[in-house]
């Protein structure tokens, strides 16, 4: 993770050219250069106080100001090697705004997959503990303590449908959902508004609560992951990230695919 160190409050360090994020897309590009690579576009594992955009001392989240930044890290990536880059920060107007700079740094052949309805979700947890990213306090300033007041709320589902269409109409290339099993419905009307590739975040909290059942006995791991995904492909997901990619890989090549 981003040493405490070099966090700041504009988040500065997400677009050093010898950053973490910056080395590890090269080195993976150089030893396996026909893997593509997908990178996240936010500044909360770089931010001081944990958000995903510049915060003001009244505790408002500076739009403009932080899709500056957002654009550098962008053609930052873009410029280690990056593929496609992923826009998690949820401000708006970030997507044409990270269009129009990687285009005007040469990279017209590099995709975006817009963050299009990351919800304010409780399943992010295991995620934001591993990562420290959670919002932290500072003496003085009115920090808010989740990010309610960018993402989504959870209980609607229009507001999804409009960001849809503004990114598409940004430039997106790929449109996601986060988290995925609590928000299928979400998946299924994105899918038919439009053509667009749709991904699904099957996120930490979800995979830790199959991952406890299974260490408990209470579930077969295997087949309650391949139902789990399952029903998310089914929903119109044509894209799934999860943290079971890798055993699920392993589970198809011996055979074990959702038909078993």
């Amino acid at each position: 993770k981003t040493p405490e160190a070099v966090k700041s409050g504009a988040g500065e360090e997400a677009f050093n050219p010898a950053g973490l994020a910056q080395r590890a897309i090269a080195k993976i590009k150089a030893a396996f250069p026909e893997v593509m690579v997908f990178t996240d576009v936010a500044l909360d594992p770089y931010n001081s106080l944990g958000h995903d955009g510049i915060v003001r001392s009244d505790g408002v989240v500076l739009n403009d100001e932080t899709i500056h930044q957002l654009c550098h890290q962008a053609v930052s990536q873009a410029r280690a090697g990056a593929d496609c880059v992923s826009p998690s920060d949820m401000m708006d107007g970030r997507i044409g705004a990270i269009r129009d700079a990687l285009d005007a740094a040469g990279f017209q052949h590099v995709s975006i997959m817009a963050y299009t309805a990351k919800y304010a979700s409780s399943f992010y947890g295991p995620f934001r503990d591993a990562l420290d990213s959670a919002p932290a306090s500072l003496e003085g300033w009115q920090v808010h303590k989740d990010k309610r007041t960018y993402q989504q709320d959870p209980s609607n589902v229009r507001e999804a449908l409009r960001e849809a269409r503004l990114d598409e109409e940004e430039g997106a290339d790929i449109m996601m959902v986060k988290p995925a099993v609590a928000y299928l419905d979400v998946i299924r009307a994105l899918r038919e508004q439009t053509t667009l590739p749709i991904a699904a975040y099957h996120v930490s909290g979800e995979y830790a609560m199959i991952k406890a059942a299974a260490e408990r006995g209470w579930l077969d791991e295997r087949r309650a992951v391949l139902e789990t995904l399952t029903g998310i492909r089914r929903a119109g997901a044509d894209v799934i990230l999860t943290y079971f990619a890798t055993a699920v890989g392993e589970w198809i090549q011996q055979g074990h695919g959702p038909e078993h």
